[in-house]
C-alpha cells in the first residue's frame, strides 16, 4: 500500500470536473484500488458522487491511498495529478 497526503489548492476543492478527471487518470490502474480520504470518510476515485460527497474544499488535507499490483505507479500518477489539478 502506498499513500501520500496533499493540501488542496483549488479554490473550489474537489467538484465535478476534477472528480471526473481524477477517475479518468485512475483508469490505467484498473487492478489497483485508489481512494481519497478526508477525516474519517473515504471514497474510491472511481465513485464520483461519493468523492464529491467528501466535501473537500481549498485548504483541506486529503490522504490518497493506492493498493494493488500497480500501487507504486498509481500513487506517483495520482500525486502528479493532484499537484497539477488540485
Amino acid at each position: 500500500m502506498k499513500q501520500f497526503s496533499y493540501v488542496i489548492q483549488d479554490p473550489l476543492g474537489i467538484h465535478a470536473r476534477p472528480a471526473g478527471a481524477l477517475g479518468k487518470a485512475a483508469k490505467p490502474f484498473a487492478g489497483t484500488v485508489i481512494s481519497v480520504a478526508k477525516g474519517d470518510k473515504s471514497a474510491k476515485v472511481t465513485q464520483l458522487m461519493k468523492l464529491m460527497g467528501l466535501g473537500v474544499k481549498a485548504g483541506d488535507t486529503v490522504t490518497v491511498t493506492a493498493e494493488g499490483p500497480d500501487e507504486q505507479a498509481a500513487a506517483a500518477a495520482m500525486e502528479q495529478f493532484f499537484k497539477e489539478n488540485l
